[in-house]
């Protein structure tokens, strides 16, 4: 029998990065299984850089089923892959592998978690809308194939580099409106979604936006997430957001995905979000 429905031993799953110990990963997935019944065990690995090929290695041959990456490994694990999804190679990032017989496969579920977020948790609609990235680095990559393929008005990467954002726009752009600019080619311009892609949340900053970015009734979301607002956050509220969104949701869905890659079930995600935020506020 498959070691998949095997309720002898768990099958084991783990998230490797640097750093780790921070990472909710293993209690969604602990959530993920009590409540589907699933008999598997998962834990966090943290990777030295230059480790993680020998890390996937020693995971999979001590009979480890399944791993998500995250940062700042995404891009190392693409390259490691011997298959690929469409959605892994459009972001030449990987997040999640299956370990199959034919091979690794690398797949890329943040961008499907970003967008069930949105959808389903907030009620966003973003098809018609006009959606401002800031950021052109590995998250927003993640993210960008998913959100074209809701069908926006147009889509605007904005970046401190602007190069970097012309040439994401240039990779993507076979898959809806969207271009890159650097972050003074903001001012004038609205947006009824500004989506945070960059790290400047993790050490408490900012990036400079003009105060009249947000159309009226628009939206904010972080992709980071805490227990407070962040700083992004806390300046949509000042500047009009009719709706503010941190990254949580994003994580949990992104989850969900990687779990039905693995286990063939889909978990309900919102009462795993609603237990993993009463925790943060607890602690």
């Amino acid at each position: 029998m498959s070691d998949l429905f095997d309720f002898d031993r768990p099958a084991r799953y783990a998230v490797m990065g640097n750093p780790i110990q921070h990472s909710k990963s293993p209690r969604i997935h602990t959530l993920f299984a009590r409540q589907t019944g699933q008999n598997i065990e998962y834990s966090a690995i943290q990777v030295d850089p230059g480790g993680l090929e020998q890390a996937i290695g020693n995971f999979e041959g001590s009979g480890g089923k399944g791993l998500n990456i995250t940062v700042p490994f995404k891009r190392t694990a693409w390259e490691l892959m011997d298959r690929l999804s469409d959605r892994a190679r459009l972001a030449e990032a990987v997040n999640t592998i299956l370990f199959r017989k034919e091979g690794r496969y690398g797949d890329n579920t943040d961008g499907v978690g970003l967008v069930r977020d949105l959808r389903s948790n907030h009620g966003i609609t973003l098809e018609g809308r006009e959606i401002l990235l800031l950021g052109a680095g590995g998250a927003a990559r993640g993210v960008l194939g998913p959100l074209l393929a809701e069908r926006p008005a147009r889509l605007v990467i904005a970046n401190r580099t602007p190069d970097k954002a012309y040439d994401l726009a240039d990779r993507f752009g076979a898959l809806g409106t969207v271009r890159g600019c650097g972050l003074p080619a903001l001012e004038g311009q609205q947006f009824d979604l500004i989506i945070n892609a960059t790290a400047a949340s993790l050490a408490g900053e900012l990036p400079p936006l003009p105060p009249d970015l947000l159309k009226e009734g628009g939206s904010a979301y972080d992709m980071m997430y805490g227990a407070e607002p962040t700083p992004f956050l806390k300046w949509a509220r000042q500047h009009g957001a009719a709706s503010c969104m941190d990254g949580l949701g994003m994580l949990v869905e992104q989850a969900a995905e990687s779990f039905s890659l693995w286990r063939n079930v889909r978990p309900e995600t919102k009462p795993v979000i609603e237990t993993i935020r009463e925790e943060m506020k607890a602690s």
